[in-house]
């Protein structure tokens, strides 16, 4: 269990907190440690709305899902209403997440091989093609299997990283590390270092899962702990490094002959990480429309031999599809994932946990545990609305830079004037 959350907490998304450091400074390397303590305490108050008291004081597992938690909050006038949002919220995060897997597959293999006549989208859609295999994922044993080679592989890339920055440490630029912020670029950094830490969709499942429950809070504990320390130092060494210069990408930064070496390895890393979320979306879609028995919208996508039918194969084609081209037309790696993590990262990690916990455990709290219920739920509203609202300015600004008009040439000084 705690492999998993670290290897979450710890995945592609590391890649983009040099690039917030470079907009928060000292507020952003601050900004990992807060998201690391609140993510962790809503990871735990999520868990605890799972549960209920019986009637002889102990606590029993009433509930399994995050969908079963929303749709307790919202019964009895709205049954059906909480599962819906938190079933969106939960598809977009994940859809989005293989995008930006997909991004940053196309991005890494075009600088890597830029003299190659392959252009980035180019790139991005052979990845697709190695991903369509996907579709036939059936379950959790063969995930499993790539998220190993993902971890594997991400070791590698951190040592490769650390130890290149480590050689440049004479260089350091510790001057460039500012106590004040981009007042317009950090809410975008705020929503990538929330981003970095989402675990929470998966939390109901893997606790039911552990074979000892009650070791789930200390699990929290040292691997958010473990995350914090180790995104901490991982982004202050990379922006110590090339300051001014850092990319959104920190690989980008590497010299041609090791950032070839390492982006392969990324790129493994992101193809191997993909089938994780894409799994996760394909079941959610699955319970959703096409499993709920007399509410189901479609028919069963699985015959009765238990094979997945034709037209569902299909339909998981599409999605993956769907990925690649939502990569194409939106290529940016950090302001796709500032927008994730300010729409619904932040939801799912602070406003969701807090507000469901105050309603189910409204009871049991004490005056501390409802002052930072609320304190989150307020904080984390400001951050998404801000994160939300800059990330699609900064989108939009990509897609339509300012152009200064041309200076006249041929007119003399004094018509000029």
């Amino acid at each position: 269990a705690g492999w998993g959350i670290s290897n979450k907490a710890q995945g592609m998304f590391v890649l983009g907190l040099p690039y917030a450091i470079l907009h928060g400074g000292y507020l952003g390397l601050f900004l990992i440690i807060f998201a690391a303590v609140v993510c962790c305490y809503t990871g735990k108050i999520l868990i605890a709305c799972l549960y209920e008291e019986n009637e002889d004081g102990q606590l029993v597992r009433v509930r399994d899902t995050y969908v079963d938690i929303a749709n307790a909050c919202c019964s009895p006038r709205f049954p059906r209403l909480g599962g819906v949002v938190v079933n969106v919220a939960q598809l977009i995060e994940l859809v989005m997440t293989c995008v930006l897997y997909v991004v940053v597959s196309g991005n890494l293999m075009y600088n890597s091989f830029e003299t190659l006549p392959i252009s980035q989208k180019s790139w991005s859609i052979l990845s697709a093609a190695l991903l369509l295999p996907c579709a036939f994922l059936r379950n959790l044993k063969a995930v499993s299997k790539f998220s190993l080679l993902c971890t594997l592989a991400h070791f590698v890339i951190n040592v490769l990283v650390i130890a290149y920055c480590l050689s440049r440490a004479r260089y350091w630029a510790w001057d460039k590390v500012k106590f004040y912020i981009d007042v317009k670029k950090f809410p975008i950094s705020i929503g990538i270092i929330v981003f970095s830490y989402t675990s929470q969709i998966f939390l109901p499942s893997l606790e039911g899962n552990m074979k000892q429950p009650k070791e789930f809070h200390s699990m929290m504990n040292w691997t958010h702990i473990a995350a914090c320390i180790l995104k901490g130092l991982f982004a202050l060494v990379a922006y110590l490094t090339w300051a001014d210069q850092t990319e959104e990408v920190i690989t980008d930064n590497l010299p041609t002959t090791i950032r070839a070496v390492v982006n392969l390895f990324l790129v493994a890393k992101a193809l191997l990480s993909y089938p994780l979320p894409f799994f996760a979306a394909v079941e959610v879609f699955e319970k959703s429309f096409f499993q709920e028995g007399s509410m189901a919208l479609f028919p069963n996508c699985y015959g009765v031999d238990g094979r997945i039918k034709s037209w569902s194969l299909a339909l998981r084609c599409v999605l993956v599809v769907s990925t690649l081209l939502m990569a194409i037309y939106i290529p940016h790696f950090a302001l796709l994932m500032g927008l994730t993590g300010s729409l619904t990262g932040a939801g799912l990690c602070f406003l969701l946990p807090s507000l469901f916990h105050l309603k189910l455990q409204w009871r049991q709290l004490q005056w501390h545990h409802v002052f930072f219920d609320v304190s989150i739920f307020v904080i984390g509203s400001i951050c998404s609305v801000s994160g939300f609202i800059h990330s699609m300015e900064g989108l939009f600004e990509a897609f339509n830079p300012v152009r200064l008009p041309p200076i006249p040439q041929n007119i003399s000084s004094n018509r000029a004037f």
